[in-house]
């Protein structure tokens, strides 16, 4: 009698540690397809003229990879006038979505205004994710430069005396 007791019990535990075991699995996998990302860029000048090319230098840095990973690039400008391109001839539309094939690349504002200039870059994954770059640029004249260097160049020159 004990012995089936016991057989009754062993069998019971079994079956509820197989349906524990069995019911904690799933047949799908947990592949993480969303990595955090952010855009890098070397330091960029803060002066620009009207019809002045600032070179930005930027690099996509992927916190993993996944190969269905599709990223976006655009652009808004708040102040100021001017246009953006990529390092592949690309003009940029305000606002507009264009590919971004590549992890090291290269954007080119040229100004168009004598005014202060803002751009904000925004890079964006298919997952939704968001890396913003804000860009600022002070318009100095190019009289004012002109001046600006005179004066420098006289005051060393009059300190050397």
């Amino acid at each position: 009698m004990k012995k089936k007791i016991f057989n009754s019990i062993w069998v019971m535990g079994v079956l509820t540690l197989a349906v524990f075991c069995l019911s904690a699995c799933d047949r799908e996998l947990d592949v993480q397809q969303c990595y955090p990302f952010t855009v890098e860029t070397m330091p960029v000048q803060k002066d620009i003229v009207k019809g002045q090319t600032a070179e930005i230098r930027c690099t996509l840095k992927r916190g993993g990879e996944f190969a269905d990973t599709r990223y976006t690039i655009r652009y808004f400008q708040p102040d100021g006038k001017g246009t953006l391109r990529m390092d592949n001839g690309t003009v940029f539309k305000p606002n507009d979505r264009y590919p971004l094939t590549k992890d090291v690349f290269r954007l080119y504002y040229t100004s168009a205004s004598t005014d202060r200039q803002t751009i904000d870059v925004y890079v964006e994954d298919n997952f939704g994710q968001i890396a913003k770059l804000s860009f600022n640029f002070n318009n100095e004249k190019a009289e004012e430069k002109g001046k600006t260097n005179s004066a420098v160049t006289k005051a060393l020159n009059d300190a050397n005396c």
